[in-house]
């Protein structure tokens, strides 16, 4: 069951305004735009989905639900957040994911403080992803875990599509109605992740990759990944 206290952290704790620096990546939409790949509203809604379905969008899904599972056992978390780490393809994506998670474990253990949270905060070597942080700790906070996927899920395609708007450009309608666009593919998603254990991850989608390695070496750039 989701009450209107877990809505509420969900709808804080993915929001733009959670301080976890999501504004400042792209995920690689910064060379796929460079390269003429996406260049309208169409080709960013169709680049989004792909993430959703067959990217990182899938394997940080299945992370996070793996991690939500594992509460409240930090151990068993800090070793997911280890294999989700050997998931990452490329250095900016583990900047990306790392960067995030750290903030976001920080800023929940200061504004919604959690024993458990702690104890998977002390355990960790390095950085954890995003999608482990935030599955455990929705979790220990009682937040059931298909809402909390969903709103996670939904979280990654509106940072895309906001550095979409930024980078094509796009207007801000155009971005709301890609974000609509889009609902079924989270939703789908988070189906499949939520039914797929760690051990069957999988991606199919080696062009992203191929162009956050580009964006690494692109001569000028506005966001970090």
């Amino acid at each position: 069951m989701t009450g209107p206290g877990d809505l509420l952290r969900l709808q804080a704790w993915f929001s733009p305004a959670f301080p976890v620096g999501g504004y400042a990546y792209s995920h690689g939409l910064e060379a796929v735009v460079e390269a003429g790949t996406v260049g309208d509203r169409q080709s960013l809604a169709r680049w989004t989905e792909w993430l959703l379905l067959h990217g990182a969008g899938q394997v940080d899904g299945v992370f996070f639900a793996a991690a939500h599972r594992a509460g409240p056992d930090a151990i068993a978390a800090a070793a997911l957040a280890d294999e989700a780490r050997a998931w990452t393809g490329t250095a900016e994506f583990a900047l990306e994911s790392e960067r995030q998670g750290e903030a976001f474990l920080k800023t929940l253990g200061a504004a919604w403080p959690h024993p458990a949270v702690d104890m998977l905060a002390e355990m960790l070597e390095e950085r954890p992803p995003l999608s482990v942080a935030a599955g455990f700790a929705s979790s220990v906070h009682g937040v059931a875990l298909e809402p909390a996927l969903t709103c996670y899920l939904h979280a990654f395609a509106a940072m895309i599509v906001s550095a979409g708007v930024r980078l094509v450009p796009l207007g801000q309608t155009d971005g709301q109605k890609i974000t609509a666009a889009l609902e079924p593919a989270v939703l789908e998603a988070a189906a499949l992740a939520a039914a797929t254990p760690p051990e069957e991850a999988g991606a199919a989608a080696p062009s992203v990759d191929i162009f956050s390695m580009r964006h690494e070496t692109q001569y000028s750039r506005i966001f970090r990944s």
